[in-house]
């Protein structure tokens, strides 16, 4: 089933977040039907450092391609400002598209931007965003590879200016919405009201941040037909390492934390280790 038929359902799709191919390769495993992977995440774990805007888009093509290998769920991707004007949104389109994704997301912001619960975001003119939409709805070569637009207005316009622009993204013929940074339950249901029965609309759950966290079915009964948790796979990766680094520091070995990990054989059965030998076996002389 494609990302295209899935989201016809009335049922909200759940995306975790993920960063590399080891954590989509587990998430597959979970049971899940889509992924996202965020430039927040890559920017977490490839650079060490914040959603800023440091990441390049071959950095994020490189990524993609790597997850889609190895995983056959489709992934939602993240192309934060299109990294330019409507020219370089369609370059990335493209690569994007040729590393396997299936939803490309697009946002409002100024370049550099931030991650969109961050303070002090700024957005370019809709006029020049609904641009790049039909920049990004051109380039694409097979209609099944959905535009997600997304407005981080909220934050610097207020809400009424964010849903207006939500209201000229889906003029431009996008597949879903993403309003950002909705702070509270009855601005998500303003959103839901204005678009749940028009087009897929996406809920953002960031742990921390200015949205307030709900599960999916309470997310899928305000209308949201996407829900995605981007950093939340960095986040606890991050805190077991704190806490893995921490013991083998003080312990001087990795026993006290053996029951909190897999061993050697368990990552290679998670990973396939057994199955890719015997491929090789076939080719041998």
């Amino acid at each position: 089933m494609t990302l295209k038929q899935r989201l016809q359902s009335p049922q909200p799709l759940l995306a975790p977040g993920i960063y590399d191919a080891l954590s989509a390769l587990v998430a597959e495993q979970a049971g899940f039907e889509a992924l996202y992977l965020s430039g927040a995440s890559i920017a977490y774990t490839r650079l060490g450092r914040s959603d800023v805007g440091l990441t390049t888009a071959s950095e994020v093509a490189q990524t993609l391609s790597m997850i889609t290998e190895r995983v056959s769920c489709p992934v939602i991707v993240d192309a934060d400002t299109g990294f330019g004007n409507a020219l370089n949104t369609q370059r990335t389109v493209r690569e994007f598209e040729r590393a396997g994704a299936a939803m490309i997301q697009i946002e409002d912001q100024t370049f550099p931007k931030r991650c969109g619960h961050l303070e002090g975001k700024t957005v370019v003119a809709a006029s020049e965003m609904q641009g790049k939409l039909r920049a990004a709805l051109d380039a694409r070569r097979s209609a099944e590879t959905l535009i997600l637009a997304r407005t981080d207005a909220l934050a610097v316009e207020g809400l009424d200016a964010a849903l207006e622009r939500g209201e000229l993204y889906l003029e431009c013929g996008v597949d879903a919405l993403f309003i950002e940074a909705v702070r509270s339950p009855a601005q998500m249901d303003a959103a839901c009201a204005r678009f749940a029965q028009r087009i897929p609309l996406l809920a953002n759950m960031v742990e921390g941040g200015q949205t307030p966290v709900q599960n999916v079915d309470e997310l899928g009964r305000r209308g949201f037909r996407i829900v995605i948790f981007p950093g939340g796979t960095a986040r606890a990766v991050a805190h077991t390492l704190q806490g893995y680094y921490a013991s083998l520091k003080a312990h001087g070995t990795t026993e006290p934390w053996q029951d909190r990990m897999l061993d050697f054989d368990g990552l290679n059965r998670l990973i396939g280790t057994p199955e890719l030998l015997a491929a090789g076996r076939r080719y041998d002389a």
